[in-house]
């Protein structure tokens, strides 16, 4: 028996089977189009698969209130075509077996937390960077939930002080997302990341807004360990210049070696590299089905 993996993203949804071991077997990238279209390629890839349990990491926002008449809903997006969609539901029409869902971060965090690079610690999060911002969070051994899930994302950070971009995202204009993510630096700059590497004012901005939120998270959650991924942060400059900034932040304040004299093993890039969203959602499937059985 696989295990089966969706990674539901804006742009693509990723599928695959997998084994208990994290190992991916074999997977498909689909474009992200309507509900219906990208269902049913999804729906075509496990056909005939012998699957014990399937989990979902979606791009969100998502209900994830059990109790909620809309539980397994992407609910308010900009993908008009995807808005209070049942993506759970219709994934379970077709494969009535245990399924895990969270979000694409959450279940990043979950894959990392297992197999990847938070496997010795309890309480850490999980940071993507990349189209958008989104952050997942493991607090003792459990993903974090409440009110709704994480939108860490959208945290309100200072602007620096040479930044006249006023932010893209469509609620809060510049908040973390709509200064730090891919489209502001492309917007920003008139180019996309990749095409300005050797510009340190872009990733000395970039740090700038990132260090100011992976404070906030440390202050407010206490995380042993600080996962970046995503796109974004594939500029292989950016992690160390976070790092400096995080400690001149807080200025001695958290007075602990993690951050006085192991930084370098504290905010740290994933385990499971460029898997970590594939693998999360295996490790939703893994989980529902130990839940269930």
């Amino acid at each position: 028996m696989y295990l089966g993996a969706i990674e539901a993203g804006g742009t693509k949804f990723v599928c695959a089977l997998g084994n208990e071991q994290g190992q991916i077997i074999k997977s498909v990238s689909i474009l992200t189009t309507g509900p219906e279209e990208t269902i049913k390629q999804v729906v075509e890839f496990f056909h005939n698969e012998p699957l014990s349990a399937i989990g979902i990491g979606s791009f969100g926002p998502i209900d994830l209130n059990l109790k909620s008449p809309k539980y397994g809903h992407i609910t308010m997006t900009p993908k008009i075509a995807w808005e209070n969609f049942n993506i759970l539901g219709e994934v379970k029409k077709h494969f009535p077996i245990p399924i895990g869902f969270d979000t694409d971060v959450n279940a990043a965090a979950l894959g990392e937390k297992i197999w990847g690079a938070a496997k010795e610690v309890d309480s850490f999060i999980y940071i993507t960077v990349g189209t958008g911002i989104g952050v997942g969070a493991i607090v003792e051994g459990n993903l974090l939930h409440g009110l709704i899930h994480p939108e860490m994302g959208h945290i309100i950070v200072r602007r620096h002080p040479s930044d006249q971009y006023e932010g893209n995202c469509p609620y809060h204009k510049d908040c973390l997302e709509g200064l730090a993510a891919g489209p502001a630096i492309l917007e920003r700059w008139g180019k996309a990341g990749d095409e300005i590497q050797d510009q340190a004012q872009v990733w000395e901005m970039e740090a700038y807004y990132l260090a100011q939120a992976l404070v906030n998270y440390l202050l407010i959650l206490s995380p042993e360990r600080i996962i970046l991924g995503g796109g974004v942060m594939r500029q292989g400059q950016l992690i160390p210049l976070i790092r400096e900034k995080v400690r001149d932040i807080l200025n001695g304040y958290v007075h602990h070696s993690a951050i006085l004299s192991a930084i370098e093993e504290f905010i740290v890039p994933p385990g499971l590299g460029e898997n970590a969203g594939i693998s999360g959602a295996l490790a939703l499937a893994v989980k529902a089905r130990d839940t269930e059985f």
